[in-house]
């Protein structure tokens, strides 16, 4: 693109100042969609759209070349009920950037989309280079990055864009939520007839609750189980045939969902049905050129609890970018403008060594 980093970096922050001021809710980003497809036209880049999901490559892409994928999301949770500033306002205050996804994930998609436009001109890339700005991450929407990476080449391995402090995620938890019903048999309450499903509920509870998985993580520790729902009875005097409850289980690198629940449902009396297996936990070798890459750099190395488009991209992928996971989803959300030109300047770096033998 024959630009300075610092003009890109300019033209990134304004970016995202014009981004957080139109609204894009889940499933409602068609706004912010069009907003990053004209960015990149102006900038002579041709792109398309699948849904609302914004998708580039470089200039000279070529097939014989491995890609890397470049993602984060332009959708936003709704706002904190707590705001005492207008959320879709754009407001730059003691070098901070306010508003409704300024860090998350606004800084670390348009410090990115910098990166992208760096790299996109350049003939003699080792790789090639995919950007896409994925909607419905929010809600881990089966239209966002799902649906969109079925409409590139498969690629080698993702930088997956989040607030990290710029530390490298090479693994993080995936999720499944589990319907349960434990059986009983109905009878009153003053004789001794019936099956309390409440107390075949309860043993498995408790089994829910001690259980430990034979392998651990070396990044995200063990699985973790949590019941966070139940119901069961409708009168006191009637013994419950039917006890329903809600498990959450956060998995590791280490197993599948599905093996995961494979194993739950061999140990427990209850039915248990997963309302979906889709968001796995995810993972990439330390010895992996790009984290590699990013030790160099001095970052560190960690595994996150907390799930992002990773666990829809069936490969490799590290998740860093810019900001602070503790600001997302507040209220009077922020990112200092420091950290976009640091978000900028590291995403050309931890590329640099990989793109340009």
């Amino acid at each position: 693109m024959n630009k300075s980093i610092q003009q890109l970096i300019e033209e990134s922050t304004a970016l995202l100042a014009q981004l957080v001021a139109t609204p894009s809710l889940s499933r409602e980003e068609t706004q912010t969609a069009d907003c990053i497809s004209h960015f990149l036209i102006d900038r002579g880049i041709s792109n398309n759209q699948v849904g609302n999901n914004v998708i580039a490559i470089n200039k000279y892409f070529d097939e014989n070349k491995p890609t890397i994928l470049l993602n984060s999301h332009h959708d936003t949770v709704k706002p904190n009920p707590g705001y005492t500033r207008d959320p879709f306002e754009a407001i730059f205050e003691d070098g901070k950037l306010y508003g409704l996804g300024s860090n998350d994930a606004g800084g670390c998609l348009v410090a990115l989309i910098a990166t992208f436009l760096y790299y996109y001109a350049d003939s003699d890339l080792a790789y090639n280079l995919c950007l896409i700005a994925s909607a419905e991450e929010e809600i881990s929407g089966k239209n966002g990055i799902e649906e969109a990476y079925k409409h590139v080449v498969p690629c080698a391995f993702a930088i997956v864009g989040e607030p990290t402090l710029l530390d490298l995620a090479v693994a993080e938890k995936g999720l499944m939520v589990l319907d349960c019903t434990a059986i009983g048999q109905s009878g009153h309450a003053a004789r001794e007839e019936g099956v309390n499903a409440i107390y075949k509920a309860i043993a498995d509870i408790n089994w829910f609750n001690s259980y430990t998985f034979p392998k651990e993580s070396e990044f995200l520790g063990p699985v973790k189980m949590s019941v966070t729902l139940i119901n069961a009875g409708s009168q006191h005097n009637v013994v419950p045939a039917e006890c329903k409850y809600v498990v959450d289980v956060r998995t590791t690198d280490v197993y599948s969902n599905q093996e995961v629940l494979e194993i739950i449902q061999s140990q427990v009396q209850s039915q248990v049905v997963a309302r979906s297996t889709r968001l796995n936990p995810s993972t990439i070798p330390v010895d992996h050129p790009i984290v590699q890459a990013g030790l160099k750099l001095g970052k560190k190395i960690y595994g996150s609890p907390t799930m992002s488009d990773q666990a829809l991209l069936p490969i490799p992928s590290i998740k860093v970018g810019p900001g602070d996971s503790a600001r997302s989803h507040t209220a009077d959300e922020f990112i200092y403008l420091k950290e976009i030109e640091q978000g900028v300047r590291f995403y050309i770096d931890i590329l640099k060594s990989i793109l340009k033998k």
